[in-house]
């Protein structure tokens, strides 16, 4: 996703999304372990999502809970 339209998003929108790319994250590395993971940047893709949609709620000034 790019950082264009991550900040197109509202508040809230940030948040699910940033719950979804967490859960997501998780079902990553829960496949890494049983070494079912096809692509390993996937995690890398995954990781930097979130980081991308954390820093735009910390730009707007968003309490966010890590």
């Amino acid at each position: 996703m790019k950082v264009s339209e991550i900040r197109g998003m509202k508040s809230e929108e940030l948040r699910v999304e940033l719950e979804q790319f967490r859960r997501h994250l998780f079902d990553l590395r829960a496949q890494a372990v049983t070494e079912k993971l096809e692509n390993p940047h996937q995690v890398t893709h995954a990781r930097r999502d979130i980081a991308r949609v954390l820093t735009v709620l910390r730009e707007r000034g968003e309490e966010v809970h890590v």
